[in-house]
C-alpha cells in the first residue's frame, strides 16, 4: 500500500464572505492509496478555525503506519479533516477492489438526489439582495450573517431578491444570546427555518436558558459522536461535515446516533470540491438540509463534477468517487 498527499487549488468563482474573512480559492489536500492493482483517493478541507494547516494536515497524514485498514484508522487519527481524507480514500479503495459501489458496501439504500442549499456571501444587504435575485430559482439558500445590527437588513435583502426561496442561516458563531433573542421573531416572520451556530462553540451553555423558537443547528459544536453529550437541552439540529467528523465512516455513525437521541440531521460541507461532496451525499440521504454546494462555488473542478439540476445533487459517478 503506498499514500500520496497533494495540495490543489481550486479558483472560486466569486469572492466568498463570512463573519471570520474572505477567500478568492479553495485550498485542498489530495490523498490517493494505492495498493498495486487499484487507487482510491478523497479530500479534505483543513480548517484554521479548528487549529488545522496545509501542513500540519499533510503531516498526519504522512506520519500513518501503512497499510491501514479504516477500523484501525479511527483511532490512528482523531477526527478531523486528516482522518476524513484518508478514510473516504479507503472507502474508494474498497469500492474499486470490490466492484460495488461505497453504498452496497456500507448496507446503505441506493441514493437518490438531495436538495441543496445555495449559499450567499456575507456582504451589505443590497448586494446580498442581487445575490439572491440572481439565485432565486434554488428552492434553498443559506445566507451568511455576521451578528452586527446589518443582519436583520441582510434577510430582508435576501427575502426581498427570493421570495419564494426556503431560507436558512449561518451566523458563524457571531451572535449573543441577546441578538438571538431579538432576531429569532423577525427571522421567522421572514420565513427563516433554522439557524447555524449563533453562540461561540465554548459559549453555547447560554442556550440551556433560552426559548427556541428559531431552531438552532450545531455546527462547530458537533463534530463526531463524542460531541452529542455536551448538545443536550441546547441544539434541535446537528450539522455532520466529513471533515469535521474525520470520514465517511464516523459521519454515517454520527447520523444514526442523532437521530436516535431526536436531533434532526443537516449535512455540510467546507468549500471544497466535487470529490469531498461524493461521500457526503451518501450521508445527506433523507437529511433535514443538506449543504453540499461547494462546487457551485467553484470556478473549476475536478473531472468528471458531480452533477447538479432541478433535484439536487446527484450521487457521484464511479469515475469521480465511490
Amino acid at each position: 500500500m503506498k499514500l500520496s498527499v497533494t495540495p490543489d487549488v481550486f479558483k472560486l468563482a466569486q469572492v466568498f464572505t463570512i463573519s471570520r474573512g474572505s477567500r478568492t480559492e479553495a485550498r485542498v489536500l489530495t490523498v490517493r492509496i494505492d495498493d498495486g492493482g487499484f487507487t482510491g483517493w478523497g479530500e479534505c478541507v483543513p480548517y484554521a478555525r479548528y487549529g488545522e494547516t496545509l501542513e500540519s494536515v499533510t503531516a498526519e497524514i504522512e506520519g500513518l503506519n501503512l497499510p491501514i485498514s479504516r477500523e484501525v484508522l479511527q483511532s490512528a487519527l482523531p477526527a478531523g479533516a486528516a482522518r476524513n481524507a484518508v478514510d473516504c480514500a479507503l472507502w474508494d479503495l474498497a469500492a474499486k477492489r470490490a466492484g460495488k459501489p461505497v453504498w452496497q458496501l456500507a448496507g446503505l439504500a441506493a441514493p437518490l438526489p438531495e436538495i441543496t442549499a445555495y449559499t450567499l456571501s456575507l456582504d451589505t444587504p443590497d448586494k446580498m439582495r442581487a445575490q439572491a435575485a440572481q439565485n432565486a430559482f434554488r428552492p434553498l439558500l443559506k445566507t451568511k450573517l455576521g451578528g452586527g445590527p446589518q443582519d436583520v437588513a441582510r434577510i430582508e435583502a435576501v427575502r426581498a431578491g427570493a421570495p419564494d426561496a426556503r431560507i436558512i442561516v449561518d451566523a458563524n458563531e457571531g451572535w449573543t444570546p441577546e441578538l438571538y433573542g431579538d432576531l429569532a421573531p423577525v427571522l421567522l416572520a421572514l420565513g427563516v427555518e433554522m439557524v447555524e451556530q449563533p453562540l461561540p462553540a465554548g459559549e453555547d451553555d447560554a442556550l440551556l436558558d433560552l426559548a427556541r423558537p428559531l431552531p438552532v443547528c450545531a455546527d462547530e459544536s458537533c463534530h463526531d459522536r463524542a460531541s452529542l453529550a455536551a448538545l443536550r437541552g441546547k441544539y434541535d439540529i446537528v450539522n455532520i461535515k466529513l471533515d469535521k467528523t474525520g470520514g465517511l465512516t464516523e459521519a454515517l455513525a454520527l447520523r444514526d446516533a442523532a437521530l436516535a437521541e431526536g436531533y434532526k440531521v443537516m449535512v455540510g460541507c467546507m468549500v471544497g470540491s466535487s470529490l469531498a461532496m461524493a461521500p457526503a451525499v451518501l450521508v445527506a440521504q433523507g437529511a433535514a438540509f443538506t449543504d453540499l454546494d461547494g462546487p457551485l462555488l467553484l470556478a473549476e473542478d475536478r473531472d468528471p463534477p458531480l452533477y447538479f439540476d432541478d433535484d439536487g445533487v446527484h450521487p457521484a459517478e464511479s469515475a469521480l468517487w465511490g
